[in-house]
């Protein structure tokens, strides 16, 4: 009888030949300061020292604070701890509709609807659409990439961050034969922070783009959400949440949660929750997680901590740029560019044994030629451990032959 399993050994070991494995190392706990073990596999994990996470998307360091904490053990008390069911059996609670709510009220738009992931929002929210063509940034994020496998027609992937690029493929596009365009159905989808680079995507001009050749545009926030514009993102800081058709976004990042969402107007929210098999198909988000995520939304859009993580942004970026250092960017997100992925995985190694946790990133996460290190801080990092972690990459670079 022939064999027509799946040889997985074969397939780890050219993963391995690739520098493509990876392994799971569990942490002691969420925060700035936490330890770490080697993966146990099937065992119980052996935490080594403390070190400093400069490699967490908790960018406003609410993952641990005592007033999320709270909001998710009320949460759990009053309502539960699993919602119990699809959101269109009985699993949809006054606990979901607050956060959705405030969701709203912070996007500018009639309505939201909370996913059980940023991944499920994308992929869910695509597939229901189900648009001819995409145009995508060639940059976006996987969940993004995958939606577009799993919804789309067709994907036409235009330059990152060019819209002038965007503008003549869909030109080009507009221009097919027997004017087979005229009657599709087009979707611009581009991230607004990009997680790798930690630039902003050129959202007005990609709007005019669109609006050019009457497209839907959607925007994932996910690295935005509760960092920008009153809470809701790069769409609200530069006002255009009447131009942007679909806003998505995470709870799992600033709103130190789970779960994602989608913000528009009230059709839209009314078919994508009788549409998209993500929501419809799935168990609703866990009432801690949406207790938690409503209250770290407020502490976002009230608190001084998104002021506080950029005063930690900006005197690491010009620590390390003053090292001699190139960081790419604009935002939060601080990618140190190395260049080749051998002196990347050196520099992150030397600077892991100064207790500093910031990985590497090389290909295929990447191109060719930019491997990095990505920084990524957090609004509770204090002056001292800025400070640790820029000795630990000048004395590490030094090693390396950086500086």
């Amino acid at each position: 009888m022939s064999d027509r399993g799946f040889d997985l050994d074969a397939r780890l070991a050219e993963r391995e030949r690739a520098d493509l494995r990876r392994d799971l190392s569990p942490a002691e706990r969420v925060g700035a300061w936490t330890r770490f073990s080697a993966d146990p596999k099937g065992g119980a994990p052996a935490y080594g020292d403390e070190e400093l996470v400069f490699a967490s998307n908790n960018y406003l360091g609410l993952a641990d604070d005592r007033r999320v904490l709270q909001a998710a053990e009320n949460a759990a008390r009053t309502v539960g701890t699993s919602a119990g069911a699809s959101r269109l059996v009985t699993g949809d609670t006054g606990l979901h509709r607050a956060l959705e709510r405030d969701l709203a009220d912070c996007k500018a738009t009639e309505r939201a609807l909370v996913f059980s992931s940023g991944y499920a929002a994308n992929v869910g929210t695509i597939d229901a659409l189900a648009p001819d063509v995409v145009f995508s940034d060639e940059l976006n994020h996987a969940s993004i990439v995958d939606g577009c496998r799993v919804g789309a027609s067709e994907t036409v992937v235009y330059d990152h961050a060019d819209p002038a690029d965007l503008r003549e493929r869909m030109a080009a596009r507009a221009a097919g034969a027997d004017g087979a365009a005229d009657d599709e159905q087009w979707l611009v989808v581009t991230d607004s922070v990009f997680s790798m680079d930690g630039d902003v995507a050129p959202l007005d001009a990609v709007c005019d783009a669109a609006e050019e050749f009457g497209a839907w545009v959607m925007v994932d926030e996910a690295h935005a959400t509760g960092l920008f514009g009153d809470g809701g993102g790069v769409v609200q800081r530069v006002g255009l949440a009447d131009r942007v058709d679909v806003q998505l976004g995470t709870l799992s990042k600033a709103l130190a949660s789970q779960g994602g969402y989608v913000a528009g107007d009230e059709a839209l929210v009314e078919y994508l929750l009788n549409a998209a098999r993500s929501f419809v198909f799935s168990t609703g988000l866990a009432p801690p997680a949406v207790g938690a995520a409503r209250e770290a939304l407020r502490i976002a859009r009230e608190g001084d901590r998104t002021a506080e993580l950029w005063s930690t942004v900006e005197a690491l970026r010009d620590g390390l740029t003053d090292m001699g250092y190139e960081v790419l960017g604009e935002t939060h997100i601080l990618p140190v560019l190395v260049g080749d992925r051998e002196t990347a995985l050196e520099l992150g190694e030397r600077v892991r044994e100064r207790g500093i946790v910031a990985p590497p990133i090389r290909p295929p996460t990447v191109p060719e030629g930019t491997s990095r290190i990505r920084v990524a801080p957090m609004a509770t990092h204090t002056e001292s451990d800025v400070e640790q972690c820029l000795d630990a990459f000048e004395q590490a670079g030094e090693e390396v032959g950086l500086l």
